[in-house]
């Protein structure tokens, strides 16, 4: 049986907005599976995506060429017998492993020095580049160089089976009651994070109009000194950063009543998961990649320096952030939990 290979994106967000071109491909081909190749931090993204046969963790290091490696990897996915391969970073070291297997199609962007490695080559208008989601579903259709309007695509799609949330409220020992989940962190860099003290005192108002919420502040070993500070605010919090796996935080998000989060692969997952969300921007652009849900609802200022795409606030004041007030979050934020 002939199958489909895609190459993942080293980003969990972006992983999750690549799921609606998984869902044309598998429209495309109904009976051919999928396998996903991702690294090992992503991978539990792609295995809660129904349209993934098999995902194949990468053992390639960051930054790296690891010919030898490559080489050995791609003889493992050519006895797989793939017909088509879409390769979703720009690098060329990515490129070179469905090259590498001799996947006879392989489809992707321009990006660095692969032609040759891609013979199927598209193009974006770095003018006017389409939002991310958009930009990877183009890639099941045929090249164009005269970009169409960005269409209106399908919300990504995950699911968790719920032993998997039981499981990990066991493991963790949490208290039952109604569950807010928090993403404070920013892997991108610090300019992406509201306040920590606004973070608590939007759980302040939180207990003080629903008792039995249990705030679940979730991330990376990373975000654990930011969790710090909110627990030393809101000592009834619960910092779960850096204490569990992506697959646990995935199964925890989808017991949530909702969702509050900076523009973070956390808040891609909770907006798949069907989860209400309150997505706070600052320095990036939710036109660009917004939680692709219905049930979101994105905060965002657009002031004049907005967006800078920074990983630290140039001007010193972050203002992008602070100006969202906790009131500013929590006005979205009562009726989704009384929908709870």
């Amino acid at each position: 049986m002939l199958r489909t290979l895609v190459i993942s994106p080293n980003w969990i967000g972006d992983a999750v907005m690549a799921q609606p071109l998984l869902r044309r491909l598998r429209e495309q081909h109904p009976d051919r599976p999928i396998d996903v190749v991702a690294p090992t931090w992503v991978a539990p993204v792609w295995r809660a995506m129904r349209e993934v046969d098999t995902v194949i963790e990468s053992p390639f290091k960051h930054g790296s060429l690891q010919w030898a490696e490559r080489r050995a990897f791609a003889k493992v996915l050519k006895a797989r017998g793939y017909a088509d391969s879409y390769v979703l970073p720009n690098t060329l070291k990515f490129a070179l492993i469905p090259w590498l297997a001799g996947i006879p199609r392989r489809v992707g962007y321009k990006g660095e020095m692969r032609y040759g490695l891609v013979n199927v080559m598209h193009h974006d208008d770095k003018a006017a580049p389409r939002p991310m989601a958009q930009f990877y579903a183009a890639l099941a259709d045929q090249p164009v160089r005269n970009l169409p309007r960005p269409e209106q695509l399908p919300e990504p799609e995950m699911s968790v089976a719920p032993q998997a949330a039981d499981a990990a409220i066991a493991r963790l020992g949490l208290p039952p009651g109604t569950y807010v989940a928090f993403a404070p962190g920013a892997e991108f860099g610090p300019a992406k994070r509201w306040p920590a003290s606004y973070f608590a005192e939007l759980a302040q108002t939180i207990r003080a109009n629903r008792p039995d919420a249990q705030i679940l502040l979730l991330g990376s070993p990373k975000d654990r000194a930011v969790c710090d500070e909110i627990v030393a605010l809101v000592p009834q919090a619960h910092n779960l950063a850096g204490s569990t796996s992506l697959s646990e935080a995935i199964a925890l998000i989808s017991r949530a009543a909702a969702v509050v989060t900076n523009d973070s692969g956390l808040m891609h997952i909770g907006a798949a998961l069907r989860r209400p969300v309150v997505a706070i921007y600052g320095p990036t652009d939710p036109r660009h990649t917004p939680p692709l849900s219905s049930l979101a609802k994105v905060l965002w200022l657009h002031i004049e320096c907005s967006p800078c795409q920074q990983r630290e606030c140039p001007l010193g004041h972050q203002n992008c952030m602070k100006q969202i007030l906790p009131g500013d979050a929590w006005q979205p934020l009562q009726p989704m939990l009384a929908a709870a």
